[in-house]
């Protein structure tokens, strides 16, 4: 994990002495609201995500926000609870799938530990089994990564200020929790699907362990083969789910059943 800066040596400041002005958009689709920094103090804001990439896309997300630093990234649910003792951040970004526990457990103790803190979860995990539970545990926003991340910085200033960014296919998967006559799209495109995707087992070993964060290389010394015949499992993945990324193939191999 990379250390906590400096400034989260300093207590945070509470959201009453971080004012945002706000306006209303015109209704373009995504937050539905504005919110510009009056603040030349900016928020805090802590990662828990193991995927190097993602970190590195997030990092860049944020740098042009000026309103926005990021103090904190825990790769692991043991880093989480060791940035979890120094003090509090304004906002903590969680993925669930961490290789060494749930990031659904790292959302209970940060909302235990840093109640004013907002949380927001940012994952490939579309159930309702993982939606409800972060939800219950202490989340107060859920974005799939499938989102825009530019809009990243965006969503965690609408979180911070007391919205609760929500991707529009999990928005409509909780409504439908209330109207259970009614089955949810993503029930009813698996349903209109033609047939289940047939992987091999050692195409289903590498989609595994993709799922829990590991690298090609790390994945290619685990099943004891050479990087390269990994790769030709992941292009065929790809081929028989059509997706063209890792993110996508664990959505879709989840949405098949698969996983």
């Amino acid at each position: 994990m990379s250390g906590l800066s400096q400034d989260m040596m300093t207590p945070t400041l509470a959201r009453s002495e971080a004012p945002f002005a706000t306006t209303v958009s015109s209704g373009d689709g995504e937050s539905g609201m504005s919110f510009e920094a009056a603040s030349e103090t900016p928020l805090k804001v802590a990662l828990v995500e193991d995927d190097a990439a993602f970190q590195e896309a997030f990092r860049t997300a944020l740098a042009g926000a000026p309103d926005l630093a990021m103090v904190g990234v825990a790769a692991t649910a043991a880093e989480a609870r060791a940035m979890l003792a120094e003090p509090a951040v304004d906002v903590l970004v969680v993925d669930l799938g961490l290789p060494d526990g749930s990031g659904i457990e790292v959302i209970g103790e940060a909302h235990a530990r840093w109640p004013g803190c907002a949380i927001m979860v940012a994952t490939t995990f579309a159930d309702e089994r993982h939606v409800i539970s972060s939800i219950e545990a202490g989340a107060s926003g859920y974005l799939l990564k499938d989102s825009p991340l530019p809009t990243i910085a965006q969503d965690i200033r609408v979180l911070h200020a007391g919205g609760s960014p929500i991707s529009p296919r999990i928005a409509r998967q909780v409504l439908m929790r209330f109207r259970p006559d009614e089955k949810p799209a993503e029930q009813v495109e698996t349903a209109e699907r033609p047939g289940v995707p047939s992987l091999s087992e050692r195409e289903k070993e590498t989609l595994q362990l993709i799922t829990r964060g590991f690298s090609f290389e790390e994945i290619a010394e685990l099943m004891g083969v050479s990087r390269n015949t990994v790769l030709t499992f992941v292009r065929r993945i790809y081929a028989k789910l059509e997706v063209r990324s890792k993110t996508e193939a664990v959505f879709e191999a989840r949405a098949y059943g698969l996983l």
